[in-house]
């Protein structure tokens, strides 16, 4: 009952969700999860409303740089939806119930399984592009990731009809050749979602994208982007939880598998140590106007259940829920609309690479992961807890880092 109305306080109210009164400080991870729940879902309510009424394409700006525009108008729309969609996965998977929360989630599920449905109904006014130009290959990969993450609640509800134009569409991306790159991922993971919807699949992607990322690794829990190492956040945008999905998707290569883990589980631990002590982080390398979708790996490893022992869940939770307000509530992050818009604090448009588009930038979602883990997960309860940077500049006592083996 209690968290009946602090959700609701949070999700209906204009007040910050660290002004609200609390009994305790017991209460923080509720109140912390309220408040990512409703910042999700402002993200979401565009797109998956607009979608939902086959109007994505007639209501969504397409901001990008200049000369862009009719390349990005072809690619953005499956961007918006195939990322935000993956991020909101694991929430949505929790299901439906008597909750405010869970009312909230059959709410989303609802809009989720339209969307699917317009998104791959080649009748439907927001039929969406999979297979012209190379950028689909990206965002049907997203998709897939979305589907492998909530099986029961996304690709479980989809009618027959829906789940064979997913199926057509997802093979459709077959047609565009991956870059020797992480893009290898992105064939992988459309195959590892028709191994586990269809059936079968091309094992040869999965076995080249995972091969050649294994030979990629540049030691202590870092991959490189092909043969060179990149100083950026692609080993959390893309290449650590695909691999892990992937992997955990075939069954196969278990040795492979424990492998990318224990790889994973030392990134989340140098992914924490980045989260500066006013909940700041390093703007290195492409694709800043991400935002916190920089974070996924972090996210995912919480999710998992996976963290270093020396890393406590009230400090994952209390830093993610740091870095994502101090995000979202940038002015100008929003257009007044409420779409997102170009920029790594509020609105930047010139930190958008040339294939930054809106739908590009709802890849931020993935740092609300950790949502999958249910409101009553001991991840959200208790009282906050300093992460690693602010107890250093707080001059208290840490544990020394290592580095991994190999």
């Amino acid at each position: 009952m209690k968290l009946f109305f602090l959700l609701a306080a949070v999700m209906f109210s204009g007040f910050n969700a660290r002004a609200l009164p609390v009994a305790n400080s017991s209460q923080a991870g509720q109140m912390e999860r309220a408040w990512l729940v409703k910042s999700m879902c402002k993200i979401a309510d565009p797109v998956l409303v607009a979608l939902s009424r086959n109007e994505l394409k007639k209501n969504m700006p397409v901001e990008c740089a200049e000369g862009a525009l009719e390349g990005r108008k072809q690619v953005t729309y499956l961007e918006a939806f195939g990322r935000l969609l993956s991020g909101m996965a694991p929430w949505l998977e929790l299901g439906p119930d008597a909750s405010a929360e869970g009312r909230l989630r059959k709410k989303y599920l609802e809009l989720a399984l339209k969307g699917i449905h317009n998104a791959t109904d080649p009748a439907a006014a927001d039929y969406m592009n999979f297979n012209k130009g190379g950028q689909p290959l990206v965002d049907a990969a997203f998709l897939s990731q979305a589907l492998l993450r909530a099986p029961v609640q996304l690709w479980g509800q989809l009618d027959a009809a829906t789940r064979a134009n997913v199926i057509r569409e997802l093979k459709s991306s077959r047609t565009i050749r991956p870059y020797t790159s992480n893009w290898l991922l992105f064939s992988a993971m459309v195959e590892a979602a028709l191994l586990k919807f269809d059936g079968a699949c091309d094992q040869m992607r999965i076995d080249y994208a995972v091969k050649q990322h294994m030979q990629w690794y540049k030691g202590d829990g870092m991959y490189g982007d092909g043969e060179n190492f990149h100083w950026d956040y692609y080993n959390s945008f893309v290449i650590q939880p695909m691999l892990i999905e992937i992997l955990r998707t075939t069954g196969n290569e278990k040795l492979v598998y424990d492998e990318v883990l224990r790889r994973a589980v030392r990134y989340a631990a140098v992914q924490e140590r980045l989260i500066s002590p006013e909940g700041t982080y390093p703007a290195i390398g492409r694709s800043l106007a991400y935002r916190f979708g920089a974070f996924q790996s972090l996210s995912q490893i919480a999710l998992l259940k996976m963290l270093p022992k020396e890393i406590k869940p009230g400090q994952v939770r209390a830093a993610l829920y740091t870095v994502i307000k101090k995000q979202l509530e940038a002015p100008g992050t929003f257009d007044k609309q409420g779409w997102l818009q170009i920029g790594f604090y509020g609105h930047q448009p010139s930190i958008g690479e040339i294939y930054i588009s809106t739908g590009s930038l709802y890849l931020c979602s993935q740092g609300f992961l950790i949502l999958g883990l249910k409101p009553t997960d001991d991840f959200w309860r208790g009282p906050d807890e300093e992460w690693t940077q602010r107890k250093i500049w707080n001059g208290k006592q840490i544990p020394i880092d290592h580095s991994i083996d190999h």
